[in-house]
This record gives structure tokens, sequence and C-alpha cells, in this order.
């Protein structure tokens, strides 16, 4: 609802949802349930959209793959429909680009050969799950749908990693742990340290301040010179980053008081008449 907050947008916030729900269930299963060699065939599957090869997959990864064809193909139907322009192509590349980010995590922890802290960066942009959700947007929104926007759509323009960098850095700052998680996903503080022997936490911490800051540099820049995007567009990369502190922003207690606070007067709290 932050993204895409016109009242006329329920139907794509709809879509939307349907897509952030496959981020957070495909990275449950390389982050929990999958094994590296299941992994890899998965990745694979996905990168080359084989429908087929999936029969070969476990019958959980099946079910996801399928699932997300369906999704992905009902998605681009309703854009070609309404702006005549389809999609596919795009959302299955976004979708492979996510798998491949997720997977290199996966082997570097299968390996214990760790990253530095700008390789663990620059993968986990993508394996934020911003650009999947973005480009989604984009071709939802339909708004300036040219073969110039698409492609670079297609490639992290800066307005999309930027906004990646910002999820993915304060994600990191995060205190909360998912007790029932058994995976690892490391943090650009850990590699920090791990590269800069005695640094503290709190240096750590404010290092990536400074990276964040860096970030909203950049997507303030992009959102002032709009092109070939939209301002539609551009204002949803905007409010996708302004969002993300709420999100992230865990108290002593593990939980988020402020967006709980919100939702609470979202959902239930009576609007004066």
């Amino acid at each position: 609802m932050a993204t895409l907050k016109d009242s006329n947008w329920s139907e794509q916030r709809i879509d939307l949802t349907k897509s952030i729900s496959f981020i957070y269930l495909i990275d449950d299963i390389f982050d929990v349930h999958g094994t590296l060699d299941e992994l890899i065939l998965f990745t694979e599957v996905i990168k080359r959209w084989d429908i087929s090869a999936a029969e070969q997959l476990p019958d959980y990864m099946t079910t996801c793959f399928k699932a997300l064809d369906n999704v992905t193909n009902e998605i681009s139907y309703k854009v070609y429909k309404q702006h005549g322009w389809n999609p596919v192509n795009s959302l299955r590349k976004a979708w492979g680009s996510l798998c491949s980010a997720f997977l290199v995590e996966g082997r570097w922890f299968a390996s214990g050969q760790l990253p530095s802290a700008e390789e663990y960066l620059e993968n986990g942009i993508v394996s934020s799950g911003v650009h999947v959700v973005l480009v989604h947007v984009f071709f939802l929104l339909g708004h300036g749908l040219t073969g110039e926007a698409v492609e670079l759509v297609n490639s992290y323009p800066p307005i999309i990693s930027s906004s990646a960098t910002i999820l993915r850095l304060w994600d990191d700052l995060g205190t909360a742990k998912d007790e029932d998680q058994d995976g690892h996903d490391g943090s650009y503080i850990e590699y920090y340290m791990k590269e800069n022997e005695g640094c503290k936490v709190e240096n750590a911490r404010e290092q990536v301040k400074q990276k964040i800051s860096e970030a909203w540099k950049q997507l303030n820049k992009e959102c002032l010179f709009r092109k070939p995007f939209s301002s539609t567009f551009t204002d949803a990369c905007l409010n996708l980053a302004r969002m993300v502190p709420l999100m992230y922003n865990y108290d002593h207690k593990q939980r988020l008081p402020v967006l709980e606070c919100l939702v609470n007067s979202l959902l239930t709290e009576t609007v004066p008449q």
C-alpha cells in the first residue's frame, strides 16, 4: 500500500502482493528447506523457465514453480490486455536473477568462504527482492512502456538499485532474528567487521548508515531526473524506500512498534465523521 498509494490502484496492489509473497516463499526455500544440489536445479529451472524440467524437482519446489508460472502468466496477460505490452520475459528474467542471487548466498554459506562486505552488498541488492517488486510495479502501472524504458528497467537502473541498497542495509541494521529459521543470511556489518580487524559494532553501523545516506542521495537524484521513467514509477520507487525504516526499525523486544501503530490505525480505529 505504501508503494502504490493511489486508491485507484487496488487491483495492482493485489497483484503486487502475490509477487511479494513469492519472494518470501522462495527465500524460505533457499534459506531453510532446500539442499544445495536441489537449489542449483531449482535455479536452473527458474532461469530457463522450463515446465518439463520442474517435474524433476522435489514436490514442494515443483508446486512453487508452477504456482509462480501461473501468477506470472496471469499478471502478464493483464498488462498486455490493459497496456498492449507483454512483460512475461522481463518478469521471468527478474525471477531468475533473484534465484541466482539467493543461490550465490547459499553457496557462500555451504562452502564457508564468506564474501567481502562489498561483494555481499552487490549480491544483496539483487537478493533483497526489490528489483522483482519494482519490475512488477513498472509493468502493472503501464506508464511509459517504451522499448528504452523496458530495457533499462530490466538492467537494475540506479533508481532501482539505490532503493534496493537502502532496504538491504536497513535490514542489516535490524536486530530481529527469526527463531524458526535455520538459514544464514549474513550481513554487511558482519563482513565489514571481519575485513576491518578491531572494528567495533558501532563503527560498522555508522558505515552502514553512511552508505544508506549515499543511496538516498542517488535515489533523490534519479527522482529529479525521471527520464525515461514516468513520475508514477519514480514515486513508487521513492515510496518503497520511505517505507523501509518502518519495516526494519525494531525495538529491544524485536518488535516494530511504529509499524504496528500505523497498521492498527489503518485497520481498527474509527475515522471521525
